[in-house]
């Protein structure tokens, strides 16, 4: 059983935002890319390339229903691997005809292809449990987002 799990080795609060007041997709980016921005994670230009891979790509990164993981490639701005995690108080159109709307955000950076293989497999191993997203909706505070992540990684 593993105990630790890389991405959430520095998690603190201050990667944690709760029940958030956006009006777009391009809001809640920018909302998950400054708390990165200000955690060392990432430079600014990072959250204005993952706002560009969805007009690029489209939303393929809304990775379950309501569920979206905006990120860029680590040329664009990655300082070092980590994340973001915010909840909005009212969810937002992606553009995911099957996963909309959106009211949980991942901001996520990694800096480098093995970085980001472990990063969403721990991501993954987290958001494909359904009581898992159920309790960090729930959630009203930062510090309890922290302990629902930190269950979890004793689980892993």
């Amino acid at each position: 059983m593993n105990t630790s799990i890389g991405l959430f080795d520095s998690l603190s609060s201050d990667h944690i935002a709760v029940n958030i007041k956006v009006s777009s997709w391009e809001d809640a980016v920018n909302s998950a890319g400054l708390i990165m921005v200000n955690n060392g994670i990432t430079h600014p230009s990072y959250t204005e390339a993952m706002k560009e891979t969805l007009k690029t790509l489209g939303p393929y990164y809304v990775i379950a229903p309501g569920i979206a993981m905006p990120h860029a490639r680590p040329e664009d701005g990655v300082i070092q691997t980590g994340f973001s995690l915010i909840t909005l108080d009212n969810p937002v159109e992606f553009g995911s005809e099957a996963n909309d709307p959106v009211d949980i955000v991942i901001g996520f950076a990694a800096l480098n292809k093995e970085n980001h293989i472990i990063a969403l497999q721990e991501i993954a191993a987290c958001f494909s449990d359904n009581n898992f997203i159920n309790n960090v909706r729930a959630a009203s505070t930062k510090q309890a987002i922290l302990k629902i992540l930190d269950s979890k990684r004793k689980e892993l």
